[in-house]
């Protein structure tokens, strides 16, 4: 994107104590995305800085380099969190794993928990508009959540690992991240085909001395589960959208948030990219089910009485930033648009100072 067009933060986003967000990423979809200068942005990856810790939400393209580049240290990560498991927020999650055990290697903390979906437990429904039917990739597990995941990560990275452990005496992976798949034992009426975020409470899925944790379902059909996460501290909140629609169950989540980061596309500019019709038509048919625009953004914003709002996992991210904008009809509050590497506070004190 170009120069960001929100108001340059005065709210204590340069304050090493202040809670706050790290934008490593902010491109979303399954692309090498660019801005609408042609210069190359990483794919959607959040850090959310407590005191010396911080925490992963997504692991798009470039996850580890932006890390590395805001300074961030493998051995304070506190955890992961994944919001979904399509390609693009999960990409980067093999060099965390492979790369990032050679940056711990003086890790006071606990294994890292990986934080995300479980098995969705049956294949995705074939397109309307499919004229035959594929075969799926991995039939004996075709949907793994991220215990699954992270076991073919393992296997398919084998060879190295084994060289590395048995040669150079390397940590095993194994005994430094800790998948947990969030339990929907609990939630009534979820089905993966038909009713991907029934309404619910959100639920505590992590919490340690910094941060609690919660999640709810949102609306991504057909990739089920599909999260948002809510990051309480002791001085603040940040909501995080995960890819959705607009949704019921994320304005429970977001009541009240300081910081409101939610997801934006631009209909019109992603349909123009396509030049084959049924490809277009299907793509387009998820985009306009899954995805929220970024004026319902901002009355999402607005009926959470979110304190701020910002947006990230732009799509695509050459749309001119005016289109952003949008949000501005129906959000009054603060509205940023990072670029990579931004950094927004969410401390309640920052908040209360943009409002005075």
């Amino acid at each position: 994107m170009s120069t960001p067009t929100h108001e340059q933060p005065t709210d204590g986003a340069s304050d090493a104590s202040s809670p706050r967000i790290i934008a490593l990423g902010t491109a979303g979809g399954p692309r090498w995305w660019a801005d609408e200068l042609g210069r190359p942005l990483f794919g959607i990856a959040t850090a959310i800085v407590v005191g010396d810790r911080w925490y992963l939400v997504d692991c798009g393209d470039g996850a580890g380099h932006q890390a590395r580049a805001a300074g961030l240290d493998m051995a304070n990560l506190g955890g992961i969190f994944v919001t979904h498991l399509h390609s693009d927020h999960v990409v980067d999650l093999p060099s965390l794993i492979l790369f990032g055990l050679f940056e711990m290697k003086s890790r006071a903390l606990p294994a890292i928990a990986l934080v995300g979906p479980g098995d969705r437990g049956k294949l995705t429904p074939l397109s309307p508009r499919a004229t035959s039917v594929p075969e799926p990739v991995a039939p004996q597990r075709p949907t793994p959540g991220v215990d699954g995941l992270l076991d073919g990560l393992l296997a398919a990275y084998a060879t190295d690992i084994n060289d590395r452990i048995f040669d150079s005496l390397a940590s095993d992976p194994r005994d430094m991240f800790s998948p947990r798949e969030i339990d929907l034992g609990g939630v009534t009426g979820f089905d993966p085909d038909t009713t991907v975020s029934p309404d619910m409470e959100p639920i505590e899925v992590f919490s340690d001395d910094l941060v609690s944790v919660t999640a709810t379902l949102v609306s991504h059909h057909p990739m089920a589960p599909a999260f948002a996460y809510r990051f309480d501290t002791e001085d603040g909140s940040v909501t995080i959208s995960g890819d959705t629609a607009p949704c019921d169950n994320l304005v429970r989540l977001a009541r009240d948030t300081d910081l409101l980061l939610h997801e934006a596309i631009d209909l019109d500019r992603l349909a123009s990219q396509y030049t084959d019709t049924e490809m277009l038509r299907a793509t387009m048919d998820h985009h306009r089910r899954s995805h929220t625009a970024p004026a319902d953004a901002g009355r999402i914003a607005a009926r959470a009485g979110a304190k701020r709002l910002a947006f990230h996992h732009l799509v695509p991210t050459h749309t001119h930033p005016k289109v952003w904008q949008d949000a501005r009809t129906t959000f009054d509050g603060p509205l940023f648009i990072p670029n990579d590497l931004d950094t927004i506070s969410f401390s309640r004190s920052a908040a209360s100072a943009i409002e005075g």
